[in-house]
């Protein structure tokens, strides 16, 4: 068994929100860890964690001995190279969501984690919530039953004009990844298919610019089949207010929905199909009751997932979200866009080399 003294030594690659997982190793809150090391290329930047030493390059600080793993928390354009460069060094990996901009790039950095022993992970920190585990639970041990449709409104994410004017690269297109897609519903998408897996085609409506002075994707409409057969919608936006959270599941059992912080089941008295077959009267209504779960709570988040990371690398704990699960929500994401400017429906697992020529097709010759 590992010393309960060892540490991982961590280095920090990008320092904007990143900051805060400093802010939480240093005071304690995530066990056996440090930062050792930040690599930004402004130096002012590295003041941010004092007790860390600076690099101006992810490429500097890997030349050094200073960390045993390195957290990747650049836009996410950069997340492969780095990504890449530090598994080569022999450094465990925890990259930021998502792991990249593209399907594609996403197979390389995956595909450049070869030594079992290095632990590469991904911060989608919502599968920590105890809402989404329950959701996960119901589905998974089939207490909902079969199920038939998903819709998820998630138009909370609101954000005023002043947010994209002050980063440059959230004006920006897919190519950067400034939509709502890329950079606001990263988790959503990487719980839809933890919670329901992966749906078999796509076909979605994004507009562009359509709140906002950007070339992103700023409201989404998205249907989805399954492999059984169920549905799903999946819409979301930047620009409405007040906005909606809310994900409703239609089962044979009944149906559960999440919203504001409640989880409620109406489930059936029996199965909906059996009901649909022995019912005698041609109007006949199915009786249903409905249960609360005692959910409360939204888990430990990104402490829990640096804790995590920690004890993976220690004690060869089971990380919460590998990082090659980060290849569903990019597929998503990118099938989205593709179907929209393509004006078709996408068969899943599309080809990250026909979404990575679009992509350069549709920028190219932009100023970004």
């Amino acid at each position: 068994m590992p010393s309960p003294q060892k540490i991982v030594r961590l280095g920090i690659v990008g320092l904007g929100f990143s900051v805060n997982y400093a802010d939480h190793i240093r005071t304690g809150k995530v066990r056996r860890m440090k930062v050792t090391a930040v690599a930004a290329r402004d130096p002012a930047k590295w003041a941010r964690v004092p007790e860390a030493k600076g690099f101006a390059s992810a490429g500097a600080m890997l030349a050094s001995s200073l960390v045993d793993a390195v957290l990747v928390a650049t836009p996410q354009t950069s997340h492969t190279a780095i990504g890449i460069a530090a598994l080569k060094a022999g450094r465990h990996v925890l990259v930021e969501k998502p792991i990249a901009n593209d399907k594609s790039d996403a197979q390389r950095l995956i595909a450049a984690h070869r030594d079992p022993q290095l632990v590469f992970g991904a911060m989608f920190n919502q599968r920590t919530d105890p809402f989404y585990k329950k959701i996960r639970e119901l589905v998974r041990s089939g207490t909902l039953g079969e199920i038939r449709r998903v819709s998820w409104t998630i138009t909370d994410m609101f954000r005023p004009e002043a947010y994209y004017q002050a980063v440059g690269w959230r004006t920006s297109g897919a190519d950067v990844g400034g939509g709502v897609l890329l950079n606001q519903c990263p988790h959503n998408l990487d719980l839809l298919q933890w919670m329901f897996g992966m749906p078999v085609r796509v076909r979605a409506f994004c507009n562009f610019g359509r709140y906002h002075a950007i070339k992103g994707e700023d409201d989404v409409t998205a249907y989805m089949e399954f492999p059984n057969g169920a549905t799903g919608v999946l819409t979301t936006s930047t620009g409405e207010a007040p906005g909606t959270n809310r994900l409703e599941i239609a089962a044979e059992n009944g149906r559960l929905v999440y919203e504001a912080d409640r989880l409620t089941f109406r489930r059936n008295a029996v199965p909906a199909a059996e009901f649909s077959r022995t019912a005698t009267e041609p109007f006949a209504r199915l009786a249903n009751t409905e249960e609360i779960f005692p959910v409360t709570g939204h888990g430990g988040q990104q402490v829990e997932m640096l804790q995590n990371f920690a004890d993976a690398i220690l004690d060869g704990a089971p990380l919460i979200a590998p990082a090659a699960e980060g290849l569903g929500s990019l597929e998503l994401a990118n099938a989205m866009l593709l179907s929209t400017w393509t004006d078709s429906t996408i068969e899943l697992p599309m080809s990250g080399r026909v979404y990575a020529k679009a992509l350069k097709e549709r920028f190219a010759g932009t100023n970004k």
